[in-house]
């Protein structure tokens, strides 16, 4: 039996990526695709009417005010049916075959959840799978992220190298997840303190919690074009980073939570 997938797009007044990740969608059909669902987290621009006018096969979900990623996610996935539900950002573009591929590698590994190799828009790799996060993760992750941006043979290597084996991983992305629906509801979904930031990495800790398998695959690549929705309000952005990293270190890190604060307090940066 073939199993179904729905898409989940979660935007924020991202009209013009979200376009874009539509008409991928619609360029590179999947048979496993049974729906598209855009969540619209109260947007001030035109991406509902856009949406209504242009994507008319897609089931339009608008929330009167801004509940986060992952709460949007949340509400999407209690009213799925598929056997699978692929979480995609506003800012991402699957590729042709990117989504039969993922469902495939899904299925024959026996994992709970699966993300691709993702690549920026001139095609250069993201950093989008790691370890689970610690003191010591989070600075060996940075450096591969700096290391990714680089333009020398050496860090080119390096990246290709990260990116280009197929592997259980501790978390992979948000920006691109492929996971079975009944393992997300039955993990509790993804936990709605985290309002923007980490809840992928928290998401899949919960997965694994319940003895799931988290792949990471590069045989799928999907575009992303990170973080748009959040260029026009990046201290705003910064804040939400903060509060989720600290929420993340009091959930999984408690002992090294008082740490942190201390930490973003010497910065400057406040927690409310």
């Amino acid at each position: 039996m073939t199993p179904t997938v729905d898409v989940i797009v979660v935007s924020y007044n991202t009209e013009a990526d979200l376009n874009q990740c539509l008409a991928s969608l619609h360029e590179h059909k999947s048979a496993h695709v049974n729906e598209i669902v855009v969540v619209d987290n109260a947007s001030t621009d035109e991406s509902v009417t856009h949406t209504r006018t242009r994507w008319f096969r897609v089931h339009l979900i608008t929330l009167d005010k801004n509940v986060g990623f992952g709460a949007a996610n949340n509400i999407a996935m209690r009213r799925s049916q598929a056997d699978l539900v692929l979480l995609l950002n506003s800012d991402a573009q699957v590729n042709a075959g990117s989504i039969d591929t993922l469902v495939s590698r899904l299925i024959d590994s026996g994992a709970v959840a699966a993300g691709p190799r993702l690549v920026d828009g001139h095609g250069r790799p993201e950093i989008s799978h790691g370890k689970m996060l610690s003191p010591l993760a989070e600075w060996r992750q940075r450096g591969r992220v700096n290391r990714a941006k680089g333009t020398g043979p050496i860090s080119r290597w390096l990246t290709r190298r990260l990116v280009s084996r197929e592997r259980e991983v501790d978390w992979v992305s948000g920006a691109c997840l492929l996971v079975r629906r009944e393992a997300a509801l039955a993990a509790g979904l993804f936990d709605e303190r985290f309002f923007l930031y980490e809840e992928d990495v928290d998401f899949c800790a919960s997965l694994r919690a319940q003895g799931g398998r988290i792949l990471f695959t590069p045989r799928a690549e999907v575009v992303h074009l990170r973080g748009r929705s959040r260029v026009a309000a990046p201290l705003r952005g910064l804040g939400h980073y903060d509060r989720s990293h600290l929420a993340f270190y009091e959930k999984h890190l408690p002992h090294w939570a008082p740490v942190l604060r201390l930490w973003l307090r010497l910065k400057g940066r406040r927690l409310r």
